[in-house]
């Protein structure tokens, strides 16, 4: 099995280049999907979660209200610290978890949104990182997930700089170009993932 981080900042397209690895054959563990599996209604981490930020976070149905809460801890360094601690850790072992269930000879693919920023690059055998200008970013956040850009600029400044995530790369996509310039950087990079797994044929 080879363990991959897949990283890259808001807006740099990291949920195409996980599915076209996925259309090619990777294992996907996507960290976002499981930071919502784990505050979904009934958890343990939805109720942590109200426990330190009130019922102001949920929806009338019961709901993490996730556009609320984002603006409340995207706006502030420790609330969004005090966040992390309570998600990171169920998404760390629900990740494990599904891990385990790969077979040996797969590529496992973990789409992890703040990989650099938590120091997680030892725990893969190597890291891609999909880059992107912050103007890339600042742009794809406003026209396309219609955010107001005020918003799109601190969820950026959440994160870790181009800098620091292209320094832990092992290998870089660059994305900043059409749509149409990035498959056939992800097709070389999957193939560069299958001869490290030993499972090119």
């Amino acid at each position: 099995m080879l363990k991959v981080g897949l990283t890259g900042g808001i807006g740099a397209g990291k949920s195409e280049v996980s599915r076209l690895l996925v259309s090619y054959g990777a294992v996907l563990i996507d960290a976002d999907r499981i930071a919502r599996e784990v505050v979904e209604p009934g958890t343990p981490g939805l109720a942590a979660v109200v426990e330190a930020f009130g019922e102001d976070v949920l929806t009338p149905d019961g709901t993490l209200d996730r556009p609320k809460l984002g603006s409340v801890v995207f706006a502030d360094a420790e609330r969004l610290a005090t966040l992390n601690a309570i998600v990171h850790p169920l998404v760390g072992a629900r990740s494990a978890e599904l891990e385990s269930r790969a077979g040996a000879g797969d590529v496992v693919v973990h789409d992890v949104p703040l990989l650099t920023e938590n120091g997680l690059a030892p725990l893969y055998d190597l890291v891609v990182v999909v880059d992107a200008s912050p103007e890339t970013q600042l742009d794809r956040l406003v026209r396309f997930r219609g955010m107001a850009e005020s918003e799109a600029r601190n969820r950026m400044a959440a994160q870790a700089t181009r800098a620091q995530r292209r320094e832990i790369a092992d290998l870089l996509i660059d994305n900043d170009g059409p749509l149409e310039a990035l498959e056939p950087q992800v097709r070389k990079v999957w193939e560069e993932l299958e001869r490290r797994a030993g499972t090119a044929v």
